[in-house]
């Protein structure tokens, strides 16, 4: 079954086709794009992508540059407080309710007509629903699920936008590792809306292609205050580091294998007294982000905020803007079979790739940076950017049950 393109519909893939064509346009001719240009945009519009951390400089930011122009998020209006249209701005769920708390505010991208919007935000949030509406113990997760699906059937009853996509221009987000199962509780949901999870783990059914891959940021105290910036590469004398619990059958191989087997791979299960876990990120070379029980970890910008070069242990996951960010350039991937050849591995990158790989990574944090007030290129842009995306691969009328 086909959806009936509204008017709507149309005059908005008209919009979003001139913005492809522009993005195809750049691509063609990223060889004729150098330096010089992008030295010209950044004195108007100060920073410009460049270099290798990106797939493609040139056409990112000519995609980021439509995004501005034409991109426009209607945030449904229904439920109430807290469960909808809030999410905790501290902790390891920090990223959900920042995003939800600016999307409420409306200063960025936000629209009040839902005939020009471009995508439909529904601002739930799976972590408040787990405080207020999980009974601890419970072996299911019903009353979570048959929550959205009374949402989701009350937007669609109430507005025509639903129905009209059977979901595809719909987007949640969700930092909660149940974020990916409760939404199951609408086939639609699962199978056709944009999905922004921390939990991108493949086998749980995280669709590259439809799905974002969100960032897990642990802001204990709801602001970066002494988490950026780091020692420079000459004094970093630890070579790899580590320090958490037991959560997963891969940090128990980890933990196994190296804790206190190595004086230059330190991994701790539990830092002695006299140490702090960001004094030790800011002074290694390579910070090793292993997942937990899910896939995501909040390791992973940890090591970018204190310009430590991540090594990512997973299998399944999905790192963040990666049809944006060329993670190969500035971490390094070690398969869940290498944890014991993890030193081997990183002795055997060279210094000089090494030195690049900080300098990468230093480029790239601004794209996991919350700011109060979003500014251009920030973690609220770039999560942003994946949604446009993924609406830009997006046809209406090619849209199928």
């Amino acid at each position: 079954m086909k959806p009936e393109l509204l008017p709507r519909s149309g005059r908005m893939e008209a919009v979003l086709a001139k913005a492809r064509f522009s993005i195809k346009e750049a691509a063609r001719k990223y060889r004729t794009f150098n330096i010089s240009s992008a030295n010209h945009d950044q004195k108007i519009r100060s920073y410009v992508p460049y270099g290798p951390i990106y797939r493609n400089a040139n056409v990112f930011y000519r995609s980021y540059q439509e995004m501005e122009r034409v991109f426009k998020v209607y945030v449904y209006e229904e439920g109430e407080a807290p469960i909808f249209h809030n999410g905790p701005c501290r902790s390891i769920y920090s990223t959900e309710g920042r995003f939800i708390n600016q999307m409420e505010k409306g200063n960025h991208f936000r629209t009040k007509d839902p005939e020009e919007a471009s995508v439909y935000f529904m601002p739930f949030s799976v972590v408040v629903m787990v405080q207020y509406i999980y009974e601890p113990g419970a072996r299911d997760m019903h009353a979570i699920g048959n929550t959205i699906a009374d949402y989701v059937q009350t937007i669609s009853h109430k507005h025509p936008y639903w129905n009209t996509s059977l979901g595809a221009d719909h987007f949640m987000l969700s930092c909660h590792d149940w974020g990916p199962y409760t939404s199951s509780y609408v086939p639609l949901l699962f199978n056709n809306s944009i999905r922004v999870l921390c939990n991108a783990n493949t086998s749980e059914g995280f669709n590259p292609l439809k799905d974002v891959s969100l960032p897990e940021i642990n802001l204990k105290t709801g602001e970066l205050t002494g988490l950026l910036g780091g020692s420079p590469p000459s004094q970093r004398s630890i070579l790899a580091f580590f320090a958490g619990g037991l959560h997963g059958n891969i940090r128990h191989r980890l933990l196994d294998h190296w804790k206190g087997k190595d004086p230059d791979v330190l991994v701790y299960e539990k830092l002695p007294p006299n140490f702090t876990y960001e004094s030790m990120l800011k002074k290694s070379k390579f910070c090793l982000c292993p997942s937990g029980y899910e896939v995501a970890s909040p390791r992973v910008v940890e090591a970018i905020y204190a310009e430590c070069v991540p090594v990512l242990i997973s299998d399944g996951y999905v790192p963040p803007f990666s049809d944006v960010l060329n993670w190969n350039k500035f971490s390094v991937a070690v398969a869940v079979e290498d944890i014991p050849s993890i030193k081997k591995i990183l002795l055997n990158i060279s210094e000089a790739k090494y030195l690049k790989m900080h300098k990468r990574v230093k480029q790239v944090q601004r794209h996991f940076v919350m700011n109060g007030d979003p500014q251009r290129f920030d973690l609220f842009h770039m999560i942003l950017h994946s949604v446009w995306l993924r609406r830009l691969n997006l046809q209406l009328h090619h849209a199928t049950l």
